[in-house]
């Protein structure tokens, strides 16, 4: 009898293990999709993926994460630059090749997908991302990936951070896009990103940096641009954007860096860049800007930098700049200003880089008038 006890007694406590063992093991379908996405990546030289073994992919194995509630994967951080000790002996930085799998698309309680700066990722980004209901950070910045960005993507509603800078993603930004109503961080740098930007940008109302430099955007500034509040950082240079500058970007409340250089920008500077805009650094260089510089420089005038250069540009520097609260960079080269350069700061500590090749300036720091 007391040997009957013992063995259901022993039976029962291998249950209760057995049963705590898989309940404290990851998803097995998770496991699955872990897997193909590891097949379809080779990073020989790190051993990035030699702790993607085992049944349990929540313990150990490198850059993944589990929500601790449902050991369901949420979080797959893999970058190719990192001060993780993996990356200091015998490797600084990481190449990887393959393709971003679909399988990923499986891992549907994913909040964080980083796949960053691995150089050698290249095929297109699965469309199927664009259907995982709880994604908040999706960066795959610094890889070979190409095609479009999926059309559907304004489905993730919940995004805060979309970085796929440094690739070779092409085709225009989806018109979906603006219905990433919490998207903050938005990184399109550095790709072949063509047509125009979508003239309901605006909605993007919680956007705080918009980079879309080093592209092949074509058409005007939105005017919706500038009823995102919270937009501090604008970069649209070396694209092929044309037209005018709204007047309203200058009237937004937070907005300090405003980078439009080398496009095809014309019409005149509005006059609310320059007049106390609360923009610290605005780059309007090599584009076809005409007219005089606005005579609207006062004490709310703050510029770490203020580069004008390789426009049209006409008349003189006006006067008003030397009350401005401060100007650290001024470049004013390559245009067709004329008139003799006001005297005191910013002029005194400028050099004459920053004046040459216009029609008829003079005085310091250039030859007396």
């Amino acid at each position: 009898m007391a040997l009957g006890v013992l063995s259901f007694t022993t039976t029962i406590v291998l249950l209760a293990l057995s049963t705590s063992s898989f309940v404290k093991s990851c998803s097995p379908s998770d496991r699955a999709a872990l897997l193909a996405i590891k097949a379809a990546l080779k990073e020989p030289k790190i051993g990035i993926f030699n702790s993607w073994s085992g049944t349990d992919c929540c313990r150990e194995w490198y850059g993944v994460h589990c929500d601790p509630t449902n050991r369901r994967v949420a979080d797959i951080n893999l970058r190719g630059e990192s001060e993780d000790p993996i990356f200091e002996n015998p490797h600084k930085s990481g190449y990887m090749t393959g393709y971003i799998s679909p399988a990923i698309c499986k891992l549907d309680r994913l909040t964080t997908i980083i796949i960053a700066d691995w150089k050698g990722i290249s095929g297109e980004i699965p469309s199927c991302i664009a259907s995982l209901p709880y994604l908040r950070i999706l960066d795959l910045i610094g890889n070979r990936l190409y095609g479009p960005l999926p059309a559907d993507i304004g489905n993730l509603q919940h995004l805060t951070v979309l970085n796929v800078a440094d690739n070779q993603i092409s085709g225009e930004i989806p018109p979906s896009i603006v219905n990433m109503v919490s998207l903050m961080h938005l990184d399109l740098r550095n790709n072949r990103i063509s047509g125009q930007i979508p003239r309901d940008f605006g909605k993007l109302s919680m956007l705080s940096r918009a980079l879309l430099s080093r592209n092949q955007i074509s058409g005007p500034v939105p005017s919706s641009i500038s009823s995102i509040y919270r937009l501090a950082d604008l970069d649209l240079s070396m694209n092929q954007i044309y037209g005018q500058i709204p007047y309203s970007i200058g009237k937004m409340p937070v907005l300090s860096t405003l980078n439009l250089d080398y496009n095809r920008i014309t019409g005149r500077i509005p006059e609310s860049l320059l007049g106390g805009s609360g923009l610290s650094i605005l780059n309007l260089s090599r584009n076809a800007i005409e007219g005089y510089i606005p005579d609207v420089f006062g004490q709310r005038s703050y510029f770490t930098a203020l580069d004008l250069s390789y426009n049209r540009l006409s008349g003189p520097i006006p006067r008003s700049i030397s009350k401005a609260a401060y100007i650290g960079h001024l470049d004013l080269r390559n245009n067709h200003l004329c008139g003799q350069i006001p005297g005191g700061e910013p002029f005194t500590h400028l050099e004459a880089s920053s004046f040459v090749n216009n029609d008829c300036l003079c005085g310091w720091p250039l030859k007396k008038c």
